[in-house]
């Protein structure tokens, strides 16, 4: 039974990954090699193994961001392939968190939160205060007026994380979160992501190489070679 097929037993999903396979023609690179993969609703999951091995590839196309060679990514049983906006997909339902945060220079930490609501018919009081409330959660309340240049490195991604809420997505995908940062940052991150696992139900997908990352989620799934070779599961306490 493969990975689609053991957790769509167990569930309904709300991502499918289904036999894709993604092939880059420059080098002639396959990437993803015929990977069906099933993500319920509320699940945290890590996707682990070595570089090249295709895990940012699989983000990517989970989160809309590329598309499949062949093969096609369903959410809540739609084909992404099908839906009439990309762009408004990600916007309202994919929350990114990535290893270089992404916050535009310029920007304040409050006015970076609020970038992503602008694609929203939220006044500017509404986005202020969901902002604020976001930095609030994230413990930078005493740091919302600072530019990215004056946060530190784990206050730069607890800005980023904000900003990846602020929509308030479906689901939350991170891109080694961790690897930019100290271990006691990192910790602070994956307690972060726990509390909205636990709290909220949000659903969970993370990038890392680290298998102390790994750890605190209650699905590995690892990939080499562009499959997928194991799938792991836990119970969280």
């Amino acid at each position: 039974m493969n990975s689609e097929d053991q957790a769509s037993s167990n569930g309904h999903c709300m991502i499918r990954v289904s036999d894709v396979v993604m092939r880059y023609p420059d080098g002639d690179v396959t990437a993803l090699d015929h990977v069906s993969l099933c993500i319920q609703r509320g699940e945290y999951m890590t996707i682990l193994g070595p570089s090249g091995c295709g895990k940012s590839t699989l983000l990517n196309l989970i989160g809309a961001l590329n598309s499949p060679t062949s093969g096609e990514v369903y959410y809540e049983g739609q084909p992404l392939s099908k839906l009439p906006s990309l762009d408004r997909f990600r916007s309202e339902t994919i929350g990114f968190v990535f290893q270089a945060f992404h916050l535009l220079p310029t920007l304040t930490a409050l006015e970076n939160v609020q970038v992503p609501m602008f694609v929203k018919t939220r006044s500017v009081s509404e986005r202020v205060k969901r902002a604020r409330e976001l930095l609030t959660r994230v413990g930078l309340s005493h740091r919302m007026n600072s530019l990215p240049n004056k946060l530190s490195i784990g206050e730069r991604q607890r800005a980023a994380l904000a900003r990846a809420l602020a929509n308030e997505p479906s689901i939350l995908l991170a891109d080694e979160p961790t690897g930019n940062l100290d271990s006691k940052n990192g910790e602070e991150i994956l307690d972060l992501f726990a509390s909205l696992h636990r709290e909220q139900g949000m659903t969970l997908v993370v990038i890392t190489h680290s298998a102390e990352v790994a750890q605190r989620s209650e699905r590995e799934v690892h990939l080499s070679d562009g499959r997928i070779v194991r799938d792991d599961r836990r119970v969280l306490i």
